[in-house]
């Protein structure tokens, strides 16, 4: 079977696996709906909410890019990893929407003790949006039944663990939340047919044209340890996708595998790709690329050099050859995780794909869903 129909068949069954069943209430004014999460959980809601909790702020990556207006509109709060970790994009938040993101609520991680439930009925939160990786946790805390005793729904969506299966379910989910169905359905055309600008290229080249690459996770985010990989999922499987052979996916069948510098040495691979965001305002000891909105050139040149002049590092076949890259960390967590497979595919594959553009494809995708411009620098190659 080849992966084009593969790709198909999966998408034919997520979407099918996300279908909303709409139920009647006895309140006219109300309509019931039950859906089924992407952990698997039948989550029956009185009404389309309105009182939104996030679990994580950079749920808002994929609010955004479905929601007709004001993407804050039904949002209470959220975790501040947006504002710590990706400050570029929170920025533009802000400058869109000032009044709101000013009164959003800082309701902690949902997976720790900072995070209150009574902070969460005392704001009458009608729904608690919680990320697919912390389903364990929250399980284990009793975070769920709490919430549900409490009369709170909790939704679990997935843009990271296992992005590139969960995208599409996960959309249509936030549609139906947000009373956005035909906007998310319009998103999801364009995730779809981005895809298969590479994944219908890819699917012809054979395996032994395929490069190994090993990708750094948050290159420099602690300066002194090497250092951690993804297994197939995420960043992993977009390598995959791109038509290369991810090195943490013939470790482990795990999200993340950590790996030394010698077992990098040892597998001598042909590209050395990593990634980066502004997490300078949050930890300035980072030495990572400060790739984003904010992003550049100059800057990150300099960064990637000196990542690529660490010890050990600078004897390695893909740094010598110029094939060392670095890429925005944030697209790991949003479904726009298809601008990076088609760049990771232009540098595995230049040949096979002398027409993509992933620049353009970011202005396209600024202009058409989101509420701010495109600028600054997403990715780095390093240059000799």
């Amino acid at each position: 079977m080849s992966f084009q129909t593969r790709f198909s068949g999966f998408l034919g069954a997520i979407a099918a696996s996300a279908t909303l069943v709409v139920a009647s209430a006895p309140d006219a004014q109300a309509e019931a709906f039950t859906l089924t999460d992407i952990a698997g959980r039948e989550v029956t809601l009185p009404d389309r909410p309105t009182r939104i909790v996030l679990g994580e702020g950079r749920m808002m990556y994929s609010i955004a890019a479905i929601e007709d207006g004001n993407p804050f509109e039904n949002i209470i709060g959220w975790k501040d990893d947006l504002i710590l970790y990706d400050p570029d994009a929170f920025r533009r938040f802000e400058a869109a929407f000032p009044e709101d993101t000013d009164r959003l609520i800082n309701f902690g991680n949902p997976y720790s003790s900072d995070f209150s439930i009574e902070a969460v009925l005392q704001n009458e939160a009608d729904l608690v949006l919680l990320d697919l990786g912390g389903l364990f946790n929250a399980e284990e805390t009793g975070l769920i039944e709490r919430l549900d005793e409490a009369g709170v729904p909790v939704v679990f969506i997935d843009f990271r663990r296992n992005a590139t299966e969960n995208t599409v379910p996960s959309l249509l989910i936030l549609g139906r939340l947000l009373g956005e169905e035909a906007n998310a359905a319009e998103f999801i055309d364009f995730y779809i047919a981005e895809m298969r600008r590479v994944t219908n290229v890819v699917d012809g080249i054979p395996a032994e044209e395929r490069p190994l690459v090993v990708m750094e996770n948050a290159a420099g985010w602690n300066p002194d340890f090497c250092c951690n990989t993804f297994g197939s999922y995420n960043y992993g499987r977009f390598i995959e996708l791109a038509g290369g052979v991810n090195y943490g996916s013939t470790l482990a069948n795990a999200y993340s595998v950590e790996i030394t510098l010698e077992g990098i040495i040892a597998a001598d691979p042909d590209v050395m790709l990593s990634t980066g965001a502004n997490w300078s305002e949050a930890r300035p000891e980072v030495t990572a690329t400060l790739l984003g909105y904010e992003g550049s050139e100059a800057v990150n040149q300099e960064r990637l050099q000196a990542l690529a002049a660490r010890p050990g590092f600078e004897t390695l076949r893909a740094v010598e050859e110029g094939r060392m890259h670095s890429i925005y960390h944030q697209f790991y967590n949003s479904p726009f995780h298809f601008v990076a497979i088609q760049q990771i595919a232009v540098w595995l594959h230049p040949d096979a794909f002398p027409d993509l553009d992933p620049e353009e494809t970011m202005t396209r995708l600024h202009y058409r869903f989101l509420p701010y411009g495109f600028e600054g620098q997403f990715w780095v190659s390093l240059s000799n």
